[in-house]
């Protein structure tokens, strides 16, 4: 694995959201986040790239050495067969085949162990990755809900702003339409008569009632004698 890309994927993974992108100035941090979210994503994709080549090499270098080996076995059985027939000559000649089987394998032991390692080492990297980018998805989700509930706060915020204003203003509007009526007419307006009191009201509602009661009595009183 290319060391840039290996450079480039623990930057990814312990990095913080300033450091995954380059140019973040006059950026929305929202729009900061996804962009580093799609930058983990192609990082994933070139791992993927550099494990599909491992895996490649590492099965050839197994067929190549599960060949190699069944030749030198194979070799083997022929060279018992040559020293049993006395012919020295092949023998010699699978024997010298041998030996350069032999130092073939050892090499090609260690390409598949190396593939093994570097295949793990990059599935690795690709779960790390991909960890990274479900904690980044999180991080965005909650930052677009504290927005979002930012924004319904600031609304509510406003309308009860905008709603003590208008109160104030009417409020203000009834005090002086209040204050000219009276000094014009010298009758209270419409506020003052609403804040008068309303047990006196009623007392002058009930007083009113006992004179009509009253005026009838007499009235009564009145026709009788006259009969």
């Amino acid at each position: 694995m290319a060391e840039g890309l290996v450079a480039r994927v623990k930057r990814l993974v312990s990095g913080g959201v300033n450091q995954l992108v380059d140019s973040i100035e006059n950026t929305s941090p929202e729009t900061v986040m996804a962009e580093a979210i799609r930058e983990v994503d192609r990082a994933v994709d070139q791992v993927r790239d550099e494990l599909a080549g491992v895996i490649a090499n590492k099965h050839l270098a197994n067929t190549r050495l599960g060949e190699t080996t069944s030749r030198h076995e194979e070799l083997q059985g022929q060279i018992a067969l040559a020293v049993k027939e006395s012919r020295d000559d092949l023998a010699e000649a699978a024997i010298a085949r041998q030996l350069d089987l032999e130092v073939q394998i050892p090499v090609l032991e260690a390409a598949v162990a190396d593939a093994s390692r570097e295949e793990k080492e990059l599935e690795g990297y690709i779960s790390a990755l991909q960890a990274r980018k479900r904690e980044m998805e999180a991080e965005l989700d909650q930052f677009r809900s504290s927005q979002q509930q930012s924004a319904v706060d600031s609304a509510a915020a406003g309308a009860a702003a905008q709603k003590d204003t208008v109160e104030g203003k009417t409020r203000k509007a009834e005090e002086t339409f209040d204050r000219v009526m009276k000094n014009a007419t010298g009758l209270p307006g419409g506020r003052s008569g609403e804040m008068t009191d309303s047990t006196k009201l009623a007392e002058l509602d009930d007083l009113a009632r006992k004179n009509r009661v009253s005026e009838r009595l007499a009235a009564l009183k009145a026709a009788t004698r006259d009969v």
